[in-house]
Formats: structure tokens, sequence, C-alpha cells
């Protein structure tokens, strides 16, 4: 097997990168490499869903991509509820705060994520010291203080918020969660009425994955249409784009985006990552709650990605990305899940310990050229 060592396939991006210009008096002039935010900045945002390290200056590796590459950022963990407000009366500001000083320091549009979800979530919230569910009253007077004071703190500063993640099912009925067997869906519209109240000018989403599937879709579209004619706003949707090498078909990503635009909410692509491995079954999406026992037959390539695998993940983010580009003018933003594959998630789920390939940034910052090469190069087509 011809393994693929992606740190050697860093040659200068050719044609759509690096050109030579003739000043006037005939000395050479190298104009800047693009950046994935120069790119695009005609077309959308490009961000980057970043952690802990990264924000605290302490991973030396994906500080310079970050900065040079993405013009929003998302916070990847460090604004969850079980991390901000980890006990009823206590609550973790410095991790959240340090990354709005990075964002300001970048002048990035800032993404809150998430106020409301049914996980990292302390199971105090919903119970009381019995273990028993707490009253419907109860958990709402909860959700919406922390609300209060997680918007109320950085208004102004964060720009747009994951309000609600994940409430659906792929079928488009509401998931189950603790939050709906406890209130039905109520929590859903106080938690962007409360929202909206707290930050007038903040963007509020609904953020969901595989929302490629036209039942799931529909049902987050509807959902959005009846808050906002109970006089509840709510600006746009997230698609979240997990993907895989094979799933979803391109043209679903499209009709999804059509649709979303159509009726009348922004567009957002958010969390996008491509799974290069193989799993115990085919099963899309990013549902944490499925996870499978570690086995090394599901981590095939543990030292480097074979060179036919690359290409085939290049062709994937090519076919997606023309997508994206062909339906720039309905497209917001699009956030990566990750700065670079070291980082991904997706070495842990939804089998721990495994070397995945998802991102666009190898192990040690290195750009995927192939990648980003043809990603660029669509700017060049008619």
């Amino acid at each position: 097997m011809n393994l693929l060592n992606l740190n050697l396939r860093v040659t200068p991006l050719v044609a759509t990168a690096s050109t030579v210009l003739l000043l006037a008096c005939g000395s050479p002039t190298e104009t800047p490499e693009p950046t994935l935010k120069s790119t695009f900045a005609e077309d959308f945002l490009i961000g980057a869903a970043i952690n802990l390290r990264q924000v605290e200056k302490r991973d030396s590796i994906a500080e310079p991509i970050i900065a040079r590459h993405f013009n929003t950022l998302t916070a990847e963990n460090l604004m969850k509820w079980v991390n901000i407000h980890p006990e009823e009366d206590v609550f973790n500001w410095g991790p959240a705060d340090a990354f709005v000083e990075l964002g300001e320091e970048l002048d990035a549009f800032m993404v809150g994520h998430t106020l409301v979800w049914h996980q990292q979530i302390p199971k105090t919230v919903f119970e009381d010291a019995e273990g028993r569910f707490i009253s419907k009253d109860r958990l709402l007077a909860r959700m919406q203080r922390h609300i209060e004071e997680v918007v109320g703190r950085y208004k102004g500063r964060v720009h747009a918020w994951d309000v609600l993640n994940e409430a659906l099912n792929d079928d488009g009925t509401f998931r189950t969660s603790n939050w709906y067997t406890v209130t039905g869906t109520d929590y859903i519209s106080m938690a962007f009425k409360t929202a909206a109240r707290v930050d007038p000018n903040a963007e509020l989403y609904y953020n969901d994955y595989n929302l490629w599937k036209p039942e799931k879709r529909d049902a987050a579209i509807k959902l959005c249409q009846e808050l906002q004619k109970s006089g509840i706003r709510v600006d746009g949707i997230g698609m979240q784009g997990h993907y895989s090498m094979v799933s979803p078909d391109p043209e679903q990503i499209r009709a999804s985006i059509l649709a979303i635009h159509e009726a009348g909410f922004k567009v957002m692509v958010t969390e996008l990552d491509i799974e290069v491995l193989p799993r115990p079954q085919e099963k899309p999406g990013a549902d944490i709650d499925v996870r499978f026992d570690e086995d090394m037959k599901y981590n095939p390539y543990p030292d480097g990605l074979p060179e036919e695998v690359y290409l085939r993940l290049a062709d994937r983010y090519e076919e997606i990305f023309r997508v994206f580009y062909e339906e720039r003018d309905k497209i917001h933003r699009i956030t990566f899940w990750g700065v670079t594959d070291a980082n991904s998630w997706l070495n842990n789920w939804p089998i721990r310990r495994r070397t995945n390939y998802p991102l666009l940034f190898d192990r040690q910052g290195n750009p995927k050229t192939e990648i980003l090469e043809r990603i660029y190069a669509l700017k060049q087509q008619p």
C-alpha cells in the first residue's frame, strides 16, 4: 500500500495560489498565497470551531492557521453548559472570555455554541437532590437564567448564537430529551425568546445534523417558521456538515440549501468535516450517543493516508464545495469543525483512539495542497 505522508504534499499552490508578477522595474514579486477567507471573501464567511488550547494560544500549530484562514470562529466546547455553567450558582467565564477576546483581536464574526442542547449538560439541571425530574416551571426558569447570564455577558461581542442544537430526530419528530420530557416544546420558544430579549442584535440560529434528509430539513424549517409566526425571532438554520466519503449526495445538500433559503432563513454550513474511516455501520450524522467498542480494523491508516484515499477525499471536498460556491448567494457562513486533523473530534467518535483525516490541514498544520488547490480553482471557473 502506498501510504502518503501528507507533510510531503505541501508544494506551492500553482496557478490559483502563487503568481509571479513583473513590476515596472522588471524584478519579479511573488503575490501572497491565497487563504480560505481571502479566496471566498466576496462569497461567504469561512470559519473553524476552536478548542481551549487554541483559545489560550497554547497550540502553536493551529494558531497561525486560525489567524490566516478564518474570519469567523465558533466555540467548539467551552461555551457548552457543562463547561461554562457546571453548577447551579457557578459560572466558569475564563475560557469563554478568552474566546471572545481572541475573536476581537482577529476581528472575527463570533458564534456562541450552544445555549440549549440535550448533551454536555449536568444532570442536576433537570433533577432534584433525589434524582427526580424537577417541575416544568423550575426547569424553564433555570434555562432562562442560563441564557440571560451567558448572552448578557457577551452582548454585542458574540455576534450569533446557536440557540438550540439538535432538537429533532432524523424522521422529523422531536427528540425525547430531558428538555422535551419535562417541558414539551415550551423550552424551545422560551430559549429563542430569551436570547432575543437579552441581545436584540445577535443573530439566532437553530443548528442540527443530517438536514440533507428531507424529513428532518422540512421539520426544522416548520419549527422555525412556527416560532416566527408566534412573534419569536429565528434568523438562520445551521446545516451541520458531518459528511462521509459517500453520503450525502451533493444534490441532497443543494436541495436543503435552496429549501432553507427559500423559506426565508439564513443558511449556514456548520461543523464541516469529511469522515474517511470505516464504521461498524454506515450511520451518517453526529449523534454522540452512538458509540462502538475500539477495534483496530476501523483504524486502517494509523501511519498515513493512502494516496488513493487522499485523492478520493480531494474529489469529495471538491464536489461538495462546488455546490457551496454555486449557491454562494444563499450561504452566509461555512465553518469547519476543527482546525487540523490532530484536534478533530472524529479521532474519538464514534470509536475512540483512531487516526482520522477529515479537515484541510494535517496534524503538523500543513495544508492539504491538492484539496485546497481544487477548492480555490472553483473561483476560476465560469
